[in-house]
């Protein structure tokens, strides 16, 4: 079992190091950029301040605790253990982040985007469901394609950036799964929480105009807790 978890481990490693290649952030001017904890300051950047290069110590660009599973009692039954420099400041300018999935059984990622990355996902135990959909067509008559297959543990699958995606959790266990993100800093967008649950809410009469649905059913979703699994 140990030998299988460090096989499983370094498949994971190298496929999220494979992205620096590719990454959609800005290619770093200096061996690393540790960030500082920017919240007060007066002047933001794109990205995260920089540290001291001096005060940078090995704890910098070290994350305990992807061992850990993530807490799945909620209504989706998932839970997102995100690595993004917001928890490791050693990421910064990288353009690369991690995070470890936690399924219960029927347990979900909700369809989502990541618009700063592509996202490249290692199935280390149970059966899961996963798809993402395309941009719209240039021919108005086609509809959005649907990529969707299941994966057993071992699997890799690619959710190209910027595209709706899910995984649904179809086996009587739990699952597991880990992913490297081509982005210190990938964001997500869950499609449901931005539609229904945004502060302010959007105008219902859009929301019914776009759906082609009733208002009661627009005002039913609306009045909705979304969950954030992150």
């Amino acid at each position: 079992m140990k030998m299988a978890l460090v096989s499983v481990a370094t498949i994971f490693v190298v496929a999220s190091f494979a992205t620096f290649g590719y990454a959609s952030d800005p290619s770093p001017l200096q061996d690393f950029c540790v960030a500082v904890n920017d919240t007060k300051a007066f002047v933001f950047v794109n990205g995260k301040i920089c540290k001291n290069p001096n005060m940078v110590v090995a704890e910098d660009f070290l994350f305990r605790g992807l061992n850990k599973p993530g807490n799945t009692s909620n209504p989706l039954g998932s839970r997102v253990t995100p690595v993004t420099v917001n928890q490791l400041p050693g990421l910064n300018t990288l353009g690369i982040s991690a995070v470890r999935i936690d399924y219960a059984p029927n347990g979900l990622n909700p369809p989502h985007t990541h618009p700063r990355a592509t996202e490249i996902l290692i199935l280390l135990k149970g059966t899961l469901y996963v798809g993402f959909v395309t941009s719209n067509p240039a021919d108005p008559a086609l509809k959005n394609k649907l990529f969707a297959t299941y994966l057993h543990p071992g699997d890799v699958f690619v959710f190209p950036q910027g595209l709706i995606h899910f995984q649904f959790n179809v086996g009587k266990t739990n699952a597991v799964a880990f992913a490297g993100l081509s982005s210190q800093n990938p964001g997500v967008i869950t499609i449901a929480n931005a539609v229904f649950g945004s502060d302010p809410p959007i105008d219902p009469v859009v929301l019914t105009k776009a759906f082609q649905v009733e208002k009661d059913v627009i005002d039913y979703l609306q009045a909705q807790f979304w969950w954030n699994i992150d």
